[in-house]
């Protein structure tokens, strides 16, 4: 089974890594996982002022910060994760690479905030799952 997982670096993050280190049976390391985790894009005239390879350092360095320490813990239970980053909204590009990747399952953390929260402030969750043609596991 392919198995992406959305990451944050949040405590939701933690959770959902708990998850799936804990429920060894249903996702074992002879499974595909991949992480993927999603940088907000600089401001244009920041981006511009700064470079696109100072940009893309940048993004590269914030996607590392997120993803180093939950690759060392899934190599600790045995999976070794393919890695990818991107950058713009996070749920449309989350459901964008679970289509297109042809994955089984996304698993994220869930903030769970509740339908008010989600009408004012919108929720990568909520987009993933509006956008997502993939089963999705939210973890809260």
């Amino acid at each position: 089974m392919k198995i992406l997982l959305a990451v944050d670096g949040s405590k939701y993050t933690k959770k959902m890594l708990a998850y799936v280190a804990t429920h060894g049976e249903m996702f074992a390391p002879n499974n595909n996982f991949t992480l993927i985790t999603v940088q907000d894009p600089l401001p244009p005239r920041a981006r511009a002022a700064l470079g696109a390879d100072t940009a893309n350092e940048y993004y590269a360095e914030e996607s590392d910060k997120v993803t180093a320490p939950v690759v060392k813990f899934l190599q600790r239970h045995g999976i070794d994760p393919k890695v990818v980053h991107k950058v713009g909204s996070a749920g449309e590009l989350i459901a964008k690479a679970a289509d297109s990747g042809r994955f089984d399952l996304v698993m994220m953390g869930s903030h769970g905030h509740g339908a008010l929260a989600n009408l004012v402030m919108g929720s990568v969750a909520t987009q993933v799952l509006a956008h997502c043609g993939v089963p999705v596991i939210l973890v809260r």
